[in-house]
C-alpha cells in the first residue's frame, strides 16, 4: 500500500512504552493512556509518499510525534485513535510529523532540525544540574557538525528519549550561536533517561 502523501508506518513493538523490565518482572510504569510521555515515538516504514522525493527509504527506523500511536479521549469520554491511524499494525503520516531516520544504525535529523544533547551545569552556586540553552550538536540535518557547541533561543527545545539519552530537539534556525568547543564539557544524562 503506498499513499500519494502520507507514510505508511508501523509502531517498533507497542503503542505505548510504560513497562520496564525490573530482574524477572514487568514494572508497569504507567497506565493512563493520555500521558505523551509514554507513547511509543519508533516506528517503520512501509512505504514512502509517490507524490515528492524523500531521504528516508521502507525499511528505515523513525522517530514520530507523539500523537501518532496515542489513544485518547473525546468529549462523550469514548476511546478513539489518532487521526493517523488506519489498523493496529498502520498508520498514516506526514513529512512534519517525522523528525529522524535511521539506516545503518545512524541517526539522521530531517530538514530543519537538530539534536541537541544538554550539558552539565559548572555553576556550583546554581542548582540547576542542567546548563540552559546551550548543548552539544549529536544528530544534524546537514547544517551544523555534529559534536559542535552551539546555543539556542528560549523555549525552542523539545525533550525527547534517543536510545536512552534525553536530547532536546532544537529547529534549526533557532540555533543562534556556534561556541568554541573547549573540550572539557560534560554533557548531562539524567538517570531517568
Amino acid at each position: 500500500m503506498r499513499a500519494p502523501f502520507d507514510f505508511v508506518i508501523e509502531p517498533k513493538g507497542n503503542r505505548y512504552n510504560n513497562a520496564k523490565k525490573v530482574g524477572e518482572k514487568n514494572l508497569i510504569l504507567n497506565t493512563e493512556i493520555y500521558n505523551h510521555q509514554f507513547v511509543n515515538r519508533e516506528a517503520i516504514v512501509k512505504s514512502i509518499p509517490t507524490a515528492f522525493k524523500t531521504d528516508i527509504k521502507p525499511g528505515d527506523t523513525i522517530v514520530t510525534h507523539h500523537n501518532v500511536f496515542r489513544r485518547w479521549h473525546d468529549i462523550k469520554g469514548k476511546e478513539k485513535n489518532s487521526r493517523s491511524f488506519f489498523n493496529e499494525n498502520t498508520y498514516l503520516v506526514k513529512e512534519d510529523q517525522i523528525f529522524l531516520y535511521k539506516r545503518n544504525k545512524d541517526w539522521q535529523a530531517l530538514k530543519g532540525y537538530c539534536f541537541v544533547q544538554p550539558l552539565k551545569s559548572k555553576d556550583k552556586f546554581n542548582v540547576e544540574q542542567e546548563r540552559p540553552l546551550v548543548g552539544i550538536i549529536k544528530y544534524t540535518d546537514g547544517s551544523y557538525e555534529k559534536e559542535e557547541l552551539i546555543g539556542f533561543t528560549p523555549n525552542s527545545e523539545y525533550e525527547f528519549v534517543i536510545d536512552g539519552q534525553r536530547l532536546y530537539r532544537v529547529m534549526t534556525k533557532f540555533i543562534t550561536i556556534k561556541y568554541e568547543y573547549e573540550g572539557n564539557e560534560e554533557t548531562y544524562n539524567p538517570s531517568w533517561a
